[in-house]
C-alpha cells in the first residue's frame, strides 16, 4: 500500500526521532518562546490546528533536508492557518542539522503545546511557526524571545578588548548581509558570516553572525545591526568573554575559543553553560 506524501514525512519525523533516542540523544533549547496557549473553544478547531501545526512542523524536518539545511512551509485554511520556517546554522554537518531539527519539532510540540506562536532555538538550528505569515520580514521584537549567553570573566584590557569584538563582529555582520539571498538562498552558508580577529599574540575572537535564509540582504543587514548594538547596549555583554543574541530573523555570537565549523586544531563545539548566565526576555 502506497503511503500519502503527508504520511511519508510523518514517517520521517517518527524514525529521525526514534533513532535520536536510540543514539541517547538529548538536546536541549538554548532560548525560546510560547504565546498563549493553544487549546481552542471548539474541540474541531482545535483539532484542525494541531493538524495544521503537525502538518507544518514535520513538512519543515522533510523540507530542510533536501535544502541546504532550510525550509518554509504553511498549511491549514482560515483561521487555522500556520506558517513555519526551520534553518539550520550554516557552518554544522548535515546529519547534524537533521537531528537537530527533529529534536526541535518534536520539543516544538512538547514545549509550547500547540500554541499559536513557537520559535525554538538550539545550538545548531531555529524552528519557529506562526499563525500569521512571518515570511521574509525581519524580527527584532523584545517580546517575541532574546537569550543571552554571558560568561562572567573580566578581560584584563577591556578597551581592547570591546575593540577586538566590535572589529570581529562588524566584519562577521558584513559577511552575513553581503551574503544574504532572500526566499530563493539554497547554499547552506547563505546569509552566514564567520570571523575570526586577533585581541592579543595568544587570543582571538571567534564571531558568527546569520540571517535566516528568507531574508533579503537589507533586512539581513537591519536585523544583525540592531544585535550587535544590543550586544554592548540593552544586554552589556560589557567584558563578557563569549555571548549570544538570538533573535527570531537572526543571530549573532562571539566566543574566545573556536566554536563554528570547520574548527581549528584544539577547537571546541560545545558550550559549557556552567561558565555562562542566560537571561530570557519574553
Amino acid at each position: 500500500m502506497a503511503l500519502s506524501k503527508r504520511a511519508c514525512r510523518c514517517l520521517m519525523l517518527l524514525l529521525v526521532s526514534l533513532a535520536l533516542l536510540q543514539l541517547g540523544m538529548a538536546v536541549d533549547p538554548i532560548g525560546g518562546y510560547c504565546s498563549e496557549s493553544g487549546t481552542s473553544d471548539s474541540e474541531i478547531n482545535g483539532k484542525a490546528r494541531k493538524r495544521s501545526i503537525n502538518s507544518v512542523l514535520s513538512d519543515l524536518v522533510a523540507k530542510a533536508g533536501s535544502n541546504g539545511g532550510f525550509a518554509t512551509s504553511s498549511a491549514g485554511k482560515g483561521d487555522n492557518v500556520f506558517y513555519g520556517l526551520a534553518q539550520c546554522r550554516g557552518d554544522v554537518s548535515a546529519s547534524d542539522c537533521a537531528a537537530c531539527l527533529a529534536q526541535a519539532a518534536n520539543q516544538t510540540v512538547a514545549i509550547c503545546h500547540y500554541s499559536s506562536d513557537s520559535r525554538l532555538w538550539f545550538d545548531y538550528c531555529f524552528m519557529r511557526y506562526n499563525n500569521a505569515n512571518f515570511i521574509g520580514q525581519a524580527d527584532t521584537r523584545e517580546d517575541a524571545s532574546v537569550t543571552i549567553r554571558a560568561q562572567i570573566n573580566i578581560v584584563e584590557n577591556l578597551k581592547a578588548f570591546q575593540k577586538a569584538v566590535g572589529r570581529a563582529m562588524g566584519k562577521a555582520t558584513a559577511q552575513a548581509a553581503a551574503t544574504a539571498q532572500g526566499a530563493a538562498a539554497v547554499a547552506g552558508n547563505a546569509g552566514l558570516g564567520r570571523v575570526k580577529e586577533r585581541y592579543t599574540p595568544f587570543v582571538n575572537i571567534y564571531g558568527l553572525a546569520q540571517c535566516t535564509r528568507d531574508l533579503a540582504p537589507l533586512p539581513c543587514a537591519q536585523c544583525l545591526s540592531t544585535a550587535v548594538s544590543n550586544m554592548g547596549g540593552m544586554y552589556s555583554c560589557g567584558a563578557a568573554q563569549g555571548c549570544q543574541i538570538e533573535y527570531s530573523s537572526c543571530w549573532v555570537r562571539y566566543e574566545i575559543y573556536p566554536f563554528y565549523f570547520p574548527l581549528e586544531t584544539g577547537g571546541r563545539a560545545t558550550t559549557d553553560m556552567t561558565k555562562y548566565t542566560k537571561i530570557v526576555h519574553g
